[in-house]
């Protein structure tokens, strides 16, 4: 949608309905990713793309009819199709299109979707694209979900507090997502398709030092949804070839490159270097930041020693109270691999205040929240 959304808007404010057709999901060589999204304007006008130019046609004429007669549509269009290179796509790939008419009754809270979006603020909306015949009348609502509230509905409480658990799952990592449950929110249950469009760019992992244990710290945090950096000031260790999975891999000291960089409270700082002249300055900058994640690698002898480095060099005890060290949950790792799942699960148990004991000697709700 972000693509479509200055004209989008415009249709909004002016009161003038418009048809928004949107990918949800794609198999194989589809041109256009989930969430690419196109227009048909009451002046019976197309803006945007979801194909390339191969379903245009079709779902312009698809638009004009649900502007008539305002009835939300799921479409599938792949090669297969009887009438492939007319309506099909010629690559070969498949895709899945919701089809829905948007004006200020259907979704009101457009706008101020369309000012987080602008403002660069995490928010997702999560769409019912399809749903059993029973309930077939709540295709098309909208639940907007940003990291300390909602706005509008799905149909019921229960279904709302789900979607919204998974959903910021999805918000969190910066994702797309295409979800299933029952009638009333059953994670289990099926016949109602969710549709959630996430409007953030993905959180940042950091991950100083360009060690083995950095690698597979690499790999899960791009598993996580990360958008992952390596940072090392020795050229010798950090190269691409030794990182290919990073998204960026640089040459600095970590300290001076940190300071440089847009830091929030979805951000990840992994310090693995275990070295005080790499450490200390690397640490002091980030247990200043917004960073939602500090942590350090060494054993409980380098913790302690890193410990009174950091208050020689000026960092307060609230602030050492946010640092992770020694890393990880204990899970008993050691391969850099365990290590990695070790790291990661106390990431998570971060990002979402779980206790880090087994789910078996727990009761109540598994997701903080949520429903039983």
């Amino acid at each position: 949608m972000r693509e479509v959304l200055e004209d989008l808007l415009a249709a909004h404010r002016s009161g003038e309905p418009v048809a928004m057709a949107t990918v949800v999901r794609t198999w194989k060589s589809a041109p256009r990713p989930a969430g690419a999204a196109m227009l048909v304007t009451s002046a019976q006008e197309a803006v945007g793309s979801v194909s390339g130019g191969c379903v245009e046609g079709a779902l312009f004429d698809l638009g004009v009819e649900l502007l008539a007669d305002g009835q939300p549509r799921y479409e599938t269009y792949g090669i297969s199709d009887d009438e492939a290179f007319g309506v099909g796509l010629t690559c070969g790939g498949i895709i899945e299109i919701f089809a829905e008419r948007v004006d200020r009754h259907t979704w009101p809270e457009l706008e101020a979707v369309a000012a987080s979006i602008q403002a660069e603020e995490p928010v997702a909306v999560a769409t019912i694209v399809r749903a059993p015949e029973d309930v077939f009348d709540r295709v098309g609502k909208h639940l907007v979900v940003r990291p300390h509230g909602t706005e509008g509905t799905l149909g019921t409480a229960r279904l709302d507090d789900t979607v919204r658990e998974d959903a910021l799952g999805l918000l969190a990592a910066g994702t797309t997502g295409f979800l299933h449950y029952g009638a009333e929110g059953e994670r289990l249950g099926e016949g109602l398709d969710v549709f959630v469009a996430s409007y953030a760019p993905p959180a940042q992992m950091f991950v100083f030092g360009a060690i083995d244990f950095s690698a597979s710290l690499v790999r899960v945090g791009k598993i996580l949804g990360y958008r992952v950096t390596v940072c090392d000031a020795r050229p010798i260790f950090a190269t691409k070839k030794r990182f290919p999975e990073a998204d960026e891999v640089v040459v600095d000291w970590p300290h001076r490159w940190l300071e440089k960089q847009h830091v929030d409270q979805r951000t990840v700082i992994a310090v693995l270097t275990h070295d005080p002249k790499f450490d200390v300055p690397a640490l002091k900058v980030a247990l200043a930041s917004k960073a939602g994640y500090v942590g350090a690698m060494g054993s409980r002898r380098t913790h302690e020693d890193r410990l009174e480095r950091l208050r020689e060099a000026g960092v307060n005890e609230e602030e050492l109270k946010r640092l992770h060290s020694p890393i990880g949950l204990d899970l008993g790792a050691r391969t850099p691999e365990e290590t990695a799942v070790s790291i990661a699960a106390e990431i998570v148990q971060a990002r979402w205040g779980g206790t880090g004991r087994h789910l078996t000697d727990t009761d109540g709700p598994i997701h903080p929240g949520a429903p039983r």
